[in-house]
């Protein structure tokens, strides 16, 4: 994908920048009416101290000069009204820019599937929500805005100058070609190292989002002396970058004010004679001089915004590269017009799900191309719990993720209720869904918020017997504020079986017609687990139900346990089943069982 963006020329991604700014195409006109009409009275104001020299100073008179002053003021303050008008504007263009790009960047983040997230790590996603775009909106506004400043100022020098003379105007304009020869020969140079600056960015931007969030494992490890040599590492990368980058722009600026003075010499020597054979006057050659010197700035001008430009290119490059990423899971035009789509669901045109599933003959390959699930074939009636167990990598939560459609099969079918899924909508089987996963993660907020997150319009009494089902509300009423407590970012106010208790009211209270425990109880202590387990028995009864077990004394209950290796199911039936038939299971659950009788034993010796 990114290859494909990096060909996109610079037209495209103008194009691509306008349909953002289109909506704002009345208040960029008036910033181009203003920006030109401010590059036309720039331009004429040295012609006034033309009028000064000739027709007052080397005259000696002041006959007319109130005129002359009210004339200059008024242009004075005709650019002070115009400045005022579009920096204002532009302020506005810039937000709204900001404001678009990132709505719709976090807007095709709902629509990804799991895949997306696995390839792309949390910093590089960052980077292009927060710098990325901040930069993209300062030069659409500014850059864009200076740009046309240049041009049109730059063509108001050339129209005035070789009205007043054009000989001496083409000593000027025979220096064009050589910046426009430097120009195109830095524009490739300064594009690729802006290009490596952002991509060494993304990768700090991401050591910074794991060296936080891993901070207490580091701390664990000692292994702060490693992460300060990596951090170090990508720092040096990303100052090599940016110094070659901002050398490559230190050559090319020096160039432009060199030939600004090779100009200015020109324009005097030459201009010089003029005067001595009267052909022109000193105020003309002073406003050549002026505008010899005036010249240069505009092209000095659009010599920097043209650097920054090609930062914000490639920025734009990879802020398109998120916007126009394909969907790996999405639904046809025609399920989308029955049922709606993620963030606009036609609720009333959804089937009631009874939870009966059905793996058809299917196969399923990660983008890696390693094969995890090859003809799999199970079916679930409605109701059913299914306990999947075996090593980890053999497949279990695969089988759960085609599931609940976070995957699809690479190849076959998944059924629910006899129906392919894939016939509906994702939002029809996701609201249906209640998922606990092994590591519950919690939004900042109240309790009441993390708990009604997959129902904002649930009533409070609603959320408590949803907290009272699963066994938490008696801690939460212990709580100062009860419900109104603060978690915390990620629940770092709470115990891990604190969270774990709100994420199962959170998806109790969703009401779903198929559960999904992910080994919601490996990581928590005895007492927090038979809570939690007593809790299971009663959110799964009559609901469809697929529990990854760790610990294996929590499935016993289940109805049916399929023992997964390599994608297969080599096992399948009750518990008691599996024990009499003393193969892998057996094998799993005495060995379990015996480390636990040990562990218990251990601990109850007093030393």
């Amino acid at each position: 994908m990114m290859e494909a963006i990096n060909k996109r020329s610079s037209i495209n991604i103008i194009k691509n920048i306008w349909l953002f700014l289109n909506p704002f195409k009345g208040t960029i006109a008036v910033i181009f009416i203003s920006i030109i009409a401010i590059s036309g009275l720039e331009v004429y104001l040295p012609v006034m101290q033309k009028i000064a020299i000739d027709d007052f100073i080397l005259r000696g008179s002041i006959q007319g000069i109130n005129l002359f002053l009210i004339k200059y003021m008024g242009i004075t303050m005709s650019l002070l009204i115009l400045v005022y008008l579009f920096i204002s504007l532009g302020g506005k263009v810039e937000m709204a820019l900001v404001y678009s790009l990132r709505e719709k960047a976090f807007e095709k983040l709902q629509y990804q599937s799991f895949s997306y997230f696995d390839e792309n790590a949390d910093g590089w996603i960052m980077a292009r929500m927060t710098s990325d775009i901040r930069k993209i909106g300062e030069i659409a506004a500014w850059g864009f805005v200076d740009m046309i400043w240049s041009i049109g100022f730059l063509s108001g020098i050339l129209v005035m100058m070789f009205r007043l003379n054009y000989k001496l105007a083409l000593v000027l304009v025979f220096l064009l070609p050589v910046l426009v020869v430097i120009s195109i020969y830095f524009q490739t140079k300064i594009l690729r190292t802006q290009r490596d600056v952002r991509k060494i960015n993304s990768l700090i931007t991401g050591a910074y989002n794991e060296g936080i969030l891993g901070a207490k494992t580091s701390k664990i490890l000692v292994n702060e002396e490693k992460n300060i040599h990596e951090f170090e590492n990508l720092t040096s990368r990303m100052n090599r970058s940016s110094v070659r980058a901002a050398m490559i722009t230190a050559i090319y600026l020096p160039m432009v004010i060199g030939l600004n003075s090779v100009g200015l010499v020109a324009v005097l020597g030459v201009g010089q004679k003029f005067i001595s054979n009267g052909v022109i006057s000193v105020g003309t050659l002073v406003l050549f001089i002026n505008y010899t010197m005036m010249f240069f700035n505009p092209i000095k001008e659009f010599s920097r915004v043209f650097a920054e430009m090609q930062s914000a290119h490639a920025s734009f490059e990879r802020v398109l590269e998120l916007i126009h990423s394909n969907l790996e899971i999405k639904d046809s035009e025609e399920i989308i017009e029955k049922y709606g789509d993620i963030c606009e669901k036609k609720i009333h045109n959804w089937e009631k799900i009874d939870g009966n599933v059905e793996f058809k003959n299917v196969n399923f390959r990660y983008n890696n191309g390693k094969l995890i699930l090859k003809n799999f074939n199970l079916k679930i009636s409605s109701g059913e719990t299914i306990a999947l167990v075996g090593e980890t990598g053999s497949g279990k939560s695969t089988i759960v993720n085609l599931a609940c459609r976070f995957y699809e099969p690479t190849e076959g079918s998944v059924l629910i209720d006899g129906i392919d899924y894939r016939k509906r909508s994702q939002s029809w089987l996701h609201h249906n869904l209640g998922y606990v996963l092994q590591t519950p993660h919690l939004f900042s907020g109240t309790i009441k918020d993390n708990i009604s997150y997959g129902r904002r319009d649930a009533a409070f009494e609603e959320v408590v017997g949803a907290a009272k089902l699963v066994k938490a509300h008696d801690f939460i009423h212990k709580l100062t504020h009860g419900y109104d407590t603060e978690v915390g970012e990620g629940g770092n106010n709470l115990s891990t079986g604190q969270k774990q208790l709100i994420s199962f009211a959170r998806a109790v209270l969703k009401n779903p017609s198929i559960f999904i425990l992910d080994e919601a109880t490996s990581s928590i202590d005895a007492e927090s687990e038979k809570i939690i387990q007593d809790a299971t028995d009663i959110l799964l009864h009559g609901r469809t139900s697929f529990i990854i077990a760790h610990r294996l004394s929590t499935i016993i209950n289940a109805d049916r346990i399929l023992v997964i290796k390599n994608g297969n199911i080599i096992e399948e039936g009750d518990h008691n089943f599996l024990m009499n038939k003393k193969g892998t299971y057996f094998t799993l659950y005495t060995h379990q069982f015996t480390q636990d009788e040990e562990s218990k034993l251990i601990g109850g010796i007093s030393i």
